[in-house]
């Protein structure tokens, strides 16, 4: 019998067959040990409430840990607090104490917490009521997001003590309605945001001008609450706090919880063929050692990049373990799942009906789902905060707990398997927002007038507000009457502004195999790869091939059907530059930063077999161009940085180059490789050199591609020594790319080309 088959007893004893197993250990990179570490606790604050501390004793709670008591006493004293711990490190009383000891002393104070997901919203109720009830106090806690039904919403509005919502709700039902929340605005004590470091980039960037929407009508109802925030561990919590809630906050990240031993098992899959660089498949070697993890009576949770690949996974697994286990013991969970599905997979994770879940990162944040001992990651998550993120949905009850990150082929995956140093020697990256973006502003100052008036010479954020009233006015949508600026539009304007301006208007996806139902939805710039004609859409392990995208109307139907091969799809982009905001000249290159255009169009679509990967062929696209007014960083190459090469080699080394520096770039921003895009022309349509762009995937930018701008020598060195340690022949997916892509020489004419520009010899940088 395969010794994987049998049920095992404990983590440590798998931990320890792990070990015993050469065909397992010879493709381990590094095996870190990260030991246990004792509770660091305090007794109850002398001015807890006795009824708190009471309701917290029934739930077995004794005393606090020492980063509760730190964050209760911060806020109890009147300040702007951002409490910083692991995943599972009961974060949720830090915010939780001071509220509801507020509530208890008066019964009149009202609290907002904001949750960037409904589920976590869920969870944090089921909490809250459970502590209520073991004090024995009626604390109205209710939820208000789309869910919400009308006849309970006047409820919540003039008689909940703590409102649960999302950004999205705050952002179009509640500020724009502000004059039927009075008794929550004018009682405002305090506002909770929970998983900070998810309000990054353009949603952080939207979410931060909400905040400020949110303190100019609190200041208009007389109230001055305090912001209680809580984030897994990123490199600048207290500066991205700062400018979240535009005020100074007191960082609490003396971490007082316990945990258990924790191995964390980096696996680089085998080498099928040296010549080329190419590995096993990274899913097929995630299938086995999850599957391997399932058969040993492990709960397991599974991590994939995305929904496609956690769809192949799911079926894999679930096809792997249905003997010994059943297929309903492996369930998917993502996003486009809707509410009532994801609750009850939820619960069986809680209870321990579901052996066994497949995830995108939606479950990377703190919902309660019980007891999971292992996890396996497909492929680096993109971030160090994130890797951590998911690594700590194992052993949430302090327990010993396996995390096994299996990389893929592609550069950054390999980059931090080969250098463990740098995941685990290296501080979590930056969360970065830019909440004066031109356009994303521009929305919530028209948010803004619509809810209150603007006087003369009140601020909002950091630009001349003067000058965009003026714009405003003259666009007619607002009116100057003595000192005031009045909105005069028909229109509501929260309603026409998404929060994730990726995703302007998602596209609903119905089933139509027998009737039509509703089985999830996508966002508009995701459509054209993922829910084209006949592409195969994976939901919940069953596939569904796309009869017809009806754009106009954003529905996508589908049919239920069982084919071997999955689809994915190419994106043909043109780059047209705008303006340049920023410049340098180096030793035979020139950088610039400032703003473009981008135009992309879906092409055609592969084929791809399951199992095999084989590509079985391919078919066009024919969807409409979507185009994108963007920021963007890039270099263009002076002719002797270019001298030699012919037309070929240099087109070879153009787009070899560009395949290593957008894997590479994600290393030092706090982003998914999907934000930022890279684009290369071997005669720029700008100033005619060969060049390198990279471009923020959303409008207006958000100040990823400028950052680059700034390292961009650091990003040049970097990708010569992942050039010079790859250990191929020709050019491989872990450096430049495909053979088949980047050609034979591709490998030697990107180190050549490299090699020619980063002598540098000086700069000049100029604004």
């Amino acid at each position: 019998m395969n010794r994987f088959t049998g049920k095992m007893e404990s983590v440590e004893e798998l931990i320890e067959t792990i070990r015993r197993t050469p065909e397992i250990m010879e493709n381990v990179t590094n095996w870190e040990t990260i030991p246990p570490r004792p509770a660091d606790t305090v007794e109850f604050p002398d001015s807890m409430h006795e009824r708190l501390i009471a309701g917290l004793r029934a739930k077995g709670i004794a005393r606090l840990f020492r980063h509760q008591a730190l964050a209760f006493e911060a806020a109890r004293a009147g300040r702007h607090v951002v409490a910083v711990t692991p995943t599972a490190s009961g974060k949720t009383l830090c915010y939780n104490l001071p509220v509801v000891q507020a509530i208890l002393e008066d019964d009149s104070a009202r609290a907002l917490y904001l949750f960037p997901t409904k589920a976590l919203a869920q969870d944090q109720v089921a909490e809250l009521q459970e502590l209520a009830d073991r004090m024995e106090v009626d604390l109205k806690t209710h939820t208000y997001d789309g869910d919400t039904p009308p006849t309970v919403r006047q409820a919540v509005r003039t008689a909940g003590h703590i409102v649960v919502t999302n950004p999205d709700m705050l952002h179009s039902a509640i500020l724009p309605h502000h004059t039927k929340w009075v008794k929550l605005f004018e009682n405002l004590k305090f506002i909770v945001i929970d998983e900070l470091h998810t309000y990054r980039g353009v949603f952080g960037s939207h979410v931060a001008n909400v905040i400020r929407r949110l303190r100019r009508i609190c200041r208009f109802y007389g109230s001055n609450p305090q912001f209680i925030c809580a984030s897994a561990t990123i490199a600048n919590p207290k500066e991205h706090a700062e400018r979240l809630i535009g005020a100074p906050v007191e960082l609490i990240d003396r971490n007082g919880a316990p945990s258990g031993e924790r191995h964390i098992i980096f696996y680089n899959p085998p080498v099928v063929n040296k010549q080329l660089g190419i590995r096993r498949s990274s899913l097929l070697e995630t299938k086995r050692l999850a599957g391997m993890l399932l058969r040993a009576g492990i709960q397991t949770i599974v991590f994939a990049r995305s929904r496609v690949r956690m769809e192949i996974l799911l079926t894999y697994l679930q096809e792997q373990v249905k003997h010994e286990l059943g297929p309903k013991s492996i369930r998917g969970y993502r996003g486009g799942y809707l509410p009532k599905q994801r609750r009850e997979i939820e619960r069986g994770l809680r209870n321990g009906e579901i052996r066994g879940v497949v995830s995108t990162n939606a479950l990377e944040l703190g919902i309660d789902i019980g007891q999971l001992q292992a996890c396996v990651l497909n492929g680096y998550p993109g971030t160090i905060a994130s890797t951590w993120q998911q690594s700590g949905r194992a052993g949430r009850r302090h327990e010993s707990s396996v995390t096994i990150l299996v990389a893929s082929s592609n550069p950054l995956d390999q980059y931090v398997i080969r250098n463990p140093s740098f995941f685990f020697d290296r501080p979590p990256e930056e969360a970065r927002i830019q909440p004066d973006n031109l356009l994303i502003l521009l929305d919530h100052v028209k948010c803004a007038a619509y809810e209150l008036p603007f006087e003369d010479g009140e601020t909002f954020g950091g630009e001349n507000l003067r000058e965009l009233l003026e714009f405003l006015a003259e666009e007619r949508v607002l009116h100057h009457s003595g000192s005031r600026w009045h909105w005069m539009e028909q229109s509501f304007p929260a309603h026409g502004v998404s929060l994730r301006s990726a995703a302007q208007e998602n596209i609903v996806i119905i089933d139509v195999t027998n009737g039509s139902r509703v089985i999830g939805e996508v966002d508009r710039f995701s459509a054209m790869t993922l829910v084209h004609e006949e592409a195969i859409y994976i939901h919940e392990g069953v596939q569904y091939q796309v009869e017809k995208l009806d754009y106009e109307e954003k529905k996508a139907y589908v049919r239920e059907v069982n084919v071997d091969y999955f689809t994915d799809a190419n994106l043909a982009v043109q780059l047209r530059v705008l303006h340049e905001h920023r410049s340098a000249e180096e030793y035979r290159l020139s950088r610039r930063y400032g703003e473009v255009t981008v135009n992309a169009k879906a092409t055609i679509f592969k084929k791809i077999k399951l199992n095999t990967h084989e590509n079985i062929g391919s078919g066009p696209i024919h969807l409409p161009e979507e185009e994108l007014h963007t920021s963007a960083y890039w270099f263009s190459l002076s002719e002797e940085a270019a001298a030699g090469m012919s037309q070929n080699e240099l087109q070879s080394a153009l787009l070899g180059l560009s395949n290593v520096l957008v894997h590479i770039a994600p290393l030092y921003l706090m982003c998914d490789p999907q934000d930022i895009r890279v684009v290369a022309q071997i005669r720029s349509l700008h100033d005619k050199r060969p060049t390198v762009y990279f471009y923020d995937r959303y409008p207006g930018g958000i100040g990823l591609s400028e950052r680059l701008y700034e390292l961009h020598g650091e990003l040049l060195a970097e990708a010569e020594r992942v050039l010079n340690r790859c250990g191929c022949l020709s050019g491989c997916p872990a450096c430049v790319g495909p053979i088949e892509e980047v050609g034979l020489l591709g490998k030697d004419a990107a180190k050549r080309l490299l090699a020619s520009v980063t002598s540098n010899s000086g700069e000049a940088d100029t604004a």
